[in-house]
């Protein structure tokens, strides 16, 4: 190998390296400090995040690092720093609560982190190796997160449907990805993408079938979704904010790079798949989640509902679908974390609750913190003005320009049946009688929920062009 080309190497990939290094270090800390050093291991893991995404900002460039395993453009840039963003508030919002139930170690943060490494890997995958690689560091470490809380049963229950389903995901993508390299001889994306000319083999198809059901499975979508609601309501409420914000990001990611960029040839029968999930995504969670009580498994089918309307923005296979996902996954990411403070706000002397209704007459106990999750839940159906119209908005958009009315009508069906079950929400909060205060909110939670709100409405008037611009060149590298 050469020394200029190690040295590039190398330079692209200084924000994982940093990550890496930084992660060990704090490993060490935590070694020696004892349990004791959960507070700092966490202010520092933080700190980490926001070096790495600085570092990711302004110094490296752009480029493909070992043989072009790993790859680094505009795309990859603005997605690691979604996934950056995601990972270091849902470290912030988690203190307070980790402190309250007893789990506060310092393995905590230090596994969010190896989780967030895994996912940038995952974002910067230029071949299957990577990409598997990638996937497994980002997932053995969430199943741990998942059961953390050794003392909660529900917590330990989480932890192994998720690590059991997962292990079946990964055995799928593995064999999809080893038939597409039996068939084509090659692991890099873009020279898959030049092999693929002709009529495709049956073996070929079937690979690419197996290796998109397991990134459906890490994005929670229909018919891979069975582990989403358990593991949901079972994992620590910090872990579930984690799991709903960064990880779907990642994994999204990975499967607009490997259908763009490694099987573009083939978008009418990769295609079929995709809408097909879309579909099913949508339907499912937008019925599904009208009988839930349980706000935190409301969220995961509203998530499974979500990853289906995201997924219609790729199903147009173009750069103004792509961009429609980015932009949507920008924003859901900044709904759902926003939410999921809220959430994590529901606690009285007691306990924490986690029913819906617990939330009655929260417009008269706490009309400020009622106001912002009705922010959030107006922003979550897609109700305008709000950014969560917008994003439904783009990638509807890029599926009539493709021609895929059908898909957009039922899109649109599917989010009004969703805003039933989101007002269910805003009416117990504003008309039921109220069920009892909550303690007040720690001061991260309630920096968070308002960031949130103000991104949804109005800030997003005001700053989603300059994001919107950042999206559409995003988008424009993967072609």
């Amino acid at each position: 190998m050469q020394p200029d080309f190690l040295a590039t190497s190398l330079h692209i990939v200084a924000p994982e390296l940093i990550m890496a290094l930084g992660t060990m270090v704090l490993l060490m800390i935590g070694v020696f400090m004892g349990e004791k050093s959960a507070q700092t291991v966490t202010g520092l893991a933080v700190a980490l995040l926001i070096i790495t995404g600085l570092w990711l900002t302004l110094v490296a460039p752009d480029g493909a690092a070992f043989g072009g395993s790993i790859v680094l453009e505009p795309f990859a840039r603005f997605m690691k720093v979604l996934v950056l963003i995601g990972s270091a508030v849902a470290l912030v919002m988690s203190v307070g609560f980790t402190e309250r139930e007893r789990f506060d170690r310092f393995e905590f943060p230090v596994l969010v982190l190896l989780s967030t490494l895994g996912m940038m890997l995952m974002v910067s995958s230029g071949d299957l190796l990577t990409l598997y690689m990638g996937l497994e560091l980002q997932s053995l470490a969430i199943y741990v997160l998942c059961s953390i809380n050794r003392d909660s049963v529900r917590s330990t229950e989480a932890g192994v449907k998720y690590f059991v389903l997962g292990a079946l995901s990964s055995g799928m993508l593995l064999y999809g990805a080893s038939l597409i390299y039996g068939f084509t001889g090659q692991i890099d994306f873009k020279a898959i993408s030049l092999v693929l000319t002709g009529e495709p083999g049956l073996g070929l198809i079937i690979g690419m079938v197996f290796l998109l059901a397991g990134l459906a499975f890490k994005i929670s979508a229909v018919p891979f979704h069975m582990w989403t609601p358990d593991v949901y309501e079972g994992a620590p409420t910090p872990v579930t904010a984690f799991l709903a914000a960064a990880p779907k990001i990642a994994a999204m990611t990975l499967l607009l790079r490997f259908t763009i960029q490694a099987f573009g040839p083939l978008h009418d029968e990769w295609r079929q798949v995709i809408i097909f999930i879309s579909l099913a995504s949508m339907i499912f969670g937008s019925f599904a989640a009208i009988g839930q009580h349980n706000i935190k498994r409301l969220m995961a089918y509203s998530s499974i509902g979500h990853m289906g309307f995201a997924l219609v923005g790729l199903s147009a296979g173009s750069v103004a679908g792509v961009r429609g996902v980015i932009l949507y996954m920008t924003i859901y990411m900044a709904m759902t974390l926003g939410t999921f403070a809220v959430i994590l706000s529901m606690r009285r002397r007691d306990g924490m609750v986690e029913e819906i209704n617990d939330l009655a007459g929260l417009s008269k106990t706490n009309p400020v913190m009622a106001l912002f999750l009705t922010f959030l839940m107006f922003s979550l159906a897609g109700v305008p003005p709000l950014a969560g119209f917008f994003a439904k908005y783009f990638v509807f958009m890029a599926a009539v320009e493709a021609g895929y009315y059908t898909l957009a009508v039922i899109g649109v069906l599917a989010s009004a049946v969703g805003l039933y079950y989101y007002l269910r929400v805003v009416k117990v909060m504003w008309f039921d009688e109220p069920a009892g205060e909550f303690v007040p909110a720690a001061m991260e939670l309630r920096v968070v929920v308002g960031a949130a709100a103000l991104f949804i409405f109005p800030v997003y008037l005001l700053v989603g062009g300059p994001i919107s611009a950042a999206a559409e060149a995003a988008a424009r590298t993967l072609f």
